[in-house]
């Protein structure tokens, strides 16, 4: 009989250690191509501020700008979509062409905002951004109840916006930039405890649970840059 159980527990033991390898290296993976994605996104939004012939093109003509924009927003939706019936290599690729599109379309920003108070404010990000999902990660509250209020606080930001661009309230302006600091702040963790809760679901490494990296990665490289932009309305220098 203490043999049976003595078996059972090195059994359930076991299982624990896969799941947490599984959990470690899924992790490792989001996190790895959301850091390799700014990467990019960063290095195509320097370089577009530095290669003043497509700077310029940009602002003679704004309607290439715009449709940057769209692909971008048709590029996520797309992704989240249909990532079921995709393959890996092209979940990869839309990916890495939206990080691209994306440092292209934030590139202005260097127009804008001086470039140490971009750096100042990625570093700010950056540390918010580990302290959030650090929390998401380690805390045994569950946050499910949080991802319902953002999402629907989230909807609210994005109804706002969209009507601020045609009345031009300052109101409303610096509202929806601190509600927006707050909402992402919050996306972080919740999105951090539902990919952790996400990698448990398969202990062997397959193309699917390569797909749900991937948009790991999308989630929580969204949030980075969404915070960034509404932290950069806070405490970036205008040029």
């Amino acid at each position: 009989m203490e043999n049976y159980f003595n078996t059972e527990e090195r059994t359930v033991n076991v299982k624990d250690f896969e799941l947490a390898e599984a959990n470690q290296r899924f992790m490792v993976r989001v996190y790895g191509w959301m850091c390799f994605a700014l990467a990019v996104t960063g290095f195509m939004s320097l370089f577009v501020v530095h290669f003043e012939p497509l700077m310029n093109f940009f602002f003679v003509h704004t309607g290439v700008f715009i449709f940057l924009l769209v692909a971008e927003i048709l590029l996520v939706v797309m992704l989240s979509a249909r990532v079921q019936k995709m393959s890996l290599f092209a979940c990869t690729l839309i990916f890495l062409i939206y990080s691209i599109l994306n440092g292209i379309t934030l590139a202005p920003l260097f127009l804008v905002y001086t470039k140490s108070s971009i750096a100042s404010t990625f570093f700010i990000v950056s540390g918010t951004f580990a302290a959030m999902s650090l929390f998401g990660y380690f805390t045994k509250q569950d946050l499910t109840k949080w991802g319902s209020i953002l999402t629907m606080a989230l909807i609210g930001l994005i109804i706002a916006t969209l009507v601020n661009l045609f009345i031009h309230s300052t109101w409303i302006y610096w509202i929806t930039t601190y509600a927006g600091v707050f909402i992402f702040i919050g996306l972080i963790a919740y999105d951090t405890q539902k990919l952790k809760d996400m990698s448990t679901l398969t202990v062997e490494e397959t193309e699917e649970s390569r797909k749900m990296t991937i948009m790991g990665a999308l989630t929580l490289y969204l949030d980075f840059i969404n915070l960034f932009i509404y932290l950069l309305r806070i405490f970036g220098k205008r040029n």
